[in-house]
């Protein structure tokens, strides 16, 4: 009787799913679709990085406080790159374009091993050529207005700008889950097409929040390649601050969505105790 209600239970689940990826997934290296998913991850965030430090510069360049786009203009800048980055190459890659949601979707064991650490380095090469291309372009106000570099801002500990990089990536890496959940797409047909928007607004939110602490990283990529091209001291003394503060944020919200909303400890608790073997 338990396995038949147990059967229909399951035939009227109204989504499925999809099984976790390898843990190391060597064979992904054989396949042409994962490089060309590392060509699309790296030419996204060269872009995405190109686009906001050139827009940081030239507000910076701008000599009254209301000439230029003003805080909230870099904000959609990020926000609305974001947007438009993941559209563009979610069904190439997943539109990651940074490494504390690779980390986070690892965790979650939505890719492998192999391709996140692969992502991860196609996302900060990308960067680094990204914030390069601005220097090239307009190299004496970049050198002279801080190359758009992630540190902690005068005024500031440096354990609040760890604890603004945690909750500003938790912000986002859990939006990314839950724009992403399969439930919530076999429900509402419309959330594939508008994944990216949430994911493009919470960047946009979290920007307003952190700018003033510290320029908003959520992004190692992003202040990676910053760092790399300004090469400032204080930069590179807070750079840590800007990888620590989104893995422990990704690692939060993965066992927040994973754990918690999608029940996933319960879930495997109840295999193991309907299996018989056990």
């Amino acid at each position: 009787m338990s396995k038949e209600v147990r059967e229909e239970g399951q035939s009227r689940k109204d989504y499925v799913d999809p099984p976790p990826a390898p843990l190391v997934g060597m064979a992904d290296l054989k396949l042409w679709s994962f490089y060309r998913a590392l060509i699309a991850e790296f030419i996204a965030t060269l872009l995405f990085l190109y686009v906001t430090i050139a827009t940081v510069i030239g507000h910076m360049k701008q000599q009254d406080a209301c000439d230029g786009v003003g805080l909230l203009g870099i904000a959609w800048a990020f926000g609305g790159m974001i947007f438009i980055l993941v559209y563009c190459t979610a069904g190439i890659s997943g539109g990651h374009i940074n490494p504390a949601v690779t980390f986070g979707l690892f965790l979650a064991r939505k890719v492998s091993l192999i391709r996140a650490l692969s992502y991860m380095v196609a996302q900060c090469l990308g960067a680094i050529c990204g914030v390069g291309l601005v220097k090239a372009i307009m190299k004496h106000e970049y050198n002279s207005l801080g190359g758009g570099a992630n540190s902690v801002a005068f005024g500031y500990k440096k354990g609040t700008a760890l604890g603004a990089e945690i909750i500003g990536t938790f912000v986002l890496v859990y939006t990314v889950f839950s724009a992403t959940d399969p439930k919530r797409n076999a429900r509402d047909s419309h959330v594939p097409v508008l994944a990216p928007l949430p994911i493009g607004f919470a960047v946009f939110m979290v920007h307003l929040a952190t700018i003033p602490i510290t320029g908003t990283g959520i992004n190692p990529a992003r202040s990676f390649g910053a760092a790399v091209i300004f090469n400032n001291k204080k930069v590179w003394d807070d750079q840590w601050i800007f990888w620590v503060g989104p893995f422990v944020g990704a690692l939060a919200a993965a066992i927040y969505h994973q754990f918690i909303l999608r029940a996933g400890a319960i879930k495997a608790l109840g295999s193991f105790r309907s299996n018989p073997t056990n």
